[in-house]
């Protein structure tokens, strides 16, 4: 199993491959030149002979047949169509050269020769040949020596090609063992960043890109985890402490104030619990269908409910402004917006709502002491709440604003906070516009 996970692996796949295309390259460029040099060894030596046995044939036309026996140190002999030698030179007296019309390569008393032919006259033929053992012993050298030149060279690329690739993914092989001993308690390590600028330091940067957000994802969610248990305990300590109290000492409460603080603190425990749920949900990208909303009405039903608890609102700035949504999120909004105006107002609150292009713009201020410029972002993280929220105890469990963001996240749009014309906390939400 190891071998197969070892030849299916890229350095030897890379390796593999460039063997093989060397290899046939060099297979394919041997055999040409082969065959090319023995092409040109050849045209020459019968260049040669062709070019001699012109001159015998014109020499034999000139003066007759004893101008072959005449010749000492060639293979040539005058033939007739019939192969009747007519006249032969010294050095092919004992044998007989076979008459040819192409030139061919002929065993001549155990020599390999070249012969060619050129007429003579009407019926005889000069047959000349040209040993060429020199050559065919020269084209059998080339042979031997690309035989093992080619395997010497694709082992050599093989080698090459398997020593610098492993030496170009031994990074990777680095980033795999360090990402093979980070864990879930271990997200603050990352892995090295060769110095290369190429794409595994690309593939680096991006690794330790995600596991920065994996160390905050999970650093936000033990944050998250403590502080929802913190938040869930209070209720229920409450309750077991009332409790306690009514069985220790049944006298010195009631049943209906041990019913009504369970009560109270039951549903300050089932609002942190669908808040909770809420978030989740939009964490997880669960939307609800989009529908055109009114927020102007929305605004409206919410400007009702703040003056009946004796809150001063300004209800001036709203006009028509519908927005692509759901109207049961958009109205959670536009509730806990309001709910942490109030919370936060001396006395005045104002609710303005607008169409602006394709956007349309809510906005929800008071004239309480504001959010300090460093606080601006931080609000709208699960169970944040600012020192004075804590100062007043006005029972909030720190996941209004959070369930702000998410919606306003959801819906496509944006929640920002800044100073009010009072000098309060304005908070003011982008949404896209319905079509």
């Amino acid at each position: 199993m190891a071998a197969r996970r070892a030849f299916r692996s890229v350095r030897a796949r890379t390796t593999l491959g460039a063997t093989i295309v060397v290899a046939v390259a060099l297979i394919l460029g041997a055999v040409t030149f082969f065959l090319v040099l023995r092409d040109s060894v050849l045209s020459s030596v019968e260049g040669t002979a062709q070019t001699r046995a012109q001159q015998l044939a014109d020499a034999v036309n000139e003066g007759g047949l004893g101008v072959i026996a005449a010749l000492d140190d060639e293979l040539v002999q005058v033939v007739d169509d019939a192969g009747t030698i007519l006249a032969t030179a010294d050095e092919v007296a004992e044998v007989r050269l076979p008459p040819v019309r192409e030139p061919t390569i002929a065993d001549v008393d155990g020599e390999p020769v070249l012969l060619v032919s050129e007429d003579a006259g009407d019926d005889p033929s000069v047959v000349v040949g040209v040993a060429i053992d020199d050559q065919l012993e020269t084209l059998s050298t080339v042979t031997v020596l690309l035989g093992v030149a080619v395997p010497l060279v694709a082992i050599l690329v093989a080698v090459t090609t398997w020593v610098v690739s492993g030496r170009a993914l031994w990074p990777v092989t680095r980033i795999r063992r360090e990402v093979d001993d980070i864990t879930a308690e271990r997200l603050d390590r990352r892995v090295p960043v060769p110095g290369t600028g190429d794409e595994i330091a690309a593939l680096a940067v991006t690794m330790n890109g995600m596991l920065d957000r994996l160390d905050r994802s999970a650093r936000a969610q033990r944050a998250f985890v403590s502080d929802a248990s913190h938040e869930l305990r209070s209720p229920l300590a409450t309750m077991r402490q009332h409790a306690e109290i009514a069985l220790a000492h049944p006298q010195s409460t009631s049943v209906e104030e041990l019913a009504e603080v369970v009560h109270e603190e039951g549903l300050r425990l089932q609002g942190i619990v669908d808040a909770l749920l809420l978030l989740a949900r939009l964490g997880e990208g669960a939307h609800e269908a989009t529908e055109a909303v009114d927020l102007d009405d929305l605004a409206l039903a919410e400007v009702a409910r703040l003056r009946a608890q004796g809150l001063q609102v300004d209800a001036a700035g709203i006009g028509a402004a519908r927005a692509a949504g759901s109207a049961r999120l958009f109205g959670q909004l536009l509730r806990n917006l309001c709910d942490n105006a109030a919370r936060h107002a001396r006395g005045r609150v104002a609710i303005a709502t607008r169409a602006q292009g394709g956007r349309v713009i809510l906005s929800v201020e008071d004239d309480g002491t504001g959010v300090p410029p460093a606080e601006r972002e931080r609000i709208f993280e699960r169970f944040v709440r600012l020192d004075e929220a804590r100062a007043r105890d006005a029972g909030g469990s720190g996941l209004g604003l959070a369930i702000v963001g998410g919606i306003a996240d959801a819906a496509g749009g944006s929640v920002s906070v800044d100073e009010s014309r009072w000098g309060g906390a304005r908070f003011t939400i982008t949404l896209p516009a319905a079509s």
